[in-house]
């Protein structure tokens, strides 16, 4: 068995699992087909996205997050806006404030932070 198909039967066991529900795998064209069938024996959505002629990033999980990945990410990661690319990470169950970071990092210099002076918004009573 490929590393590919192993890294697939892991993470169907986490699918199944419940400890996660969304999984990206950047594999070849080559392997593409047999996980794919794999995939697919289990009934497990997928969505394929072209890297370049000899790999692909692979999504597979539960449908609701497949298709929602499959209408936002139609060009290369890196060219993701900063909003997709922190859903992507959370959409993939990456560490939370981790992809706060990463968020506030790309979006430093776009203007969209808050000002010194401005009033600040009154808290909001969560009960």
């Amino acid at each position: 068995m490929s590393v590919s198909g192993r890294i697939v039967n892991h993470s169907l066991y986490e699918l199944d699992k419940g400890v996660r529900q969304l999984f990206m795998l950047t594999v070849s064209w080559t392997d593409l087909p047999g996980v794919v069938a794999r995939l697919a024996a289990e009934r497990v959505d997928h969505y394929v996205h072209r890297l370049n002629d000899s790999r692909v990033n692979l999504f597979f999980g539960r449908t609701a997050l497949v298709e929602t990945v499959r209408r936002f990410v139609d060009k290369p990661l890196y060219e993701l806006t900063a909003e997709e690319d922190f859903m992507l990470g959370a959409l993939l169950g990456y560490d939370r404030e981790q992809q706060c970071r990463r968020y506030l990092k790309r979006t430093a210099d776009t203007g969209r932070r808050s000002h010194v002076g401005e009033a600040a918004a009154a808290p909001v009573a969560l009960c």
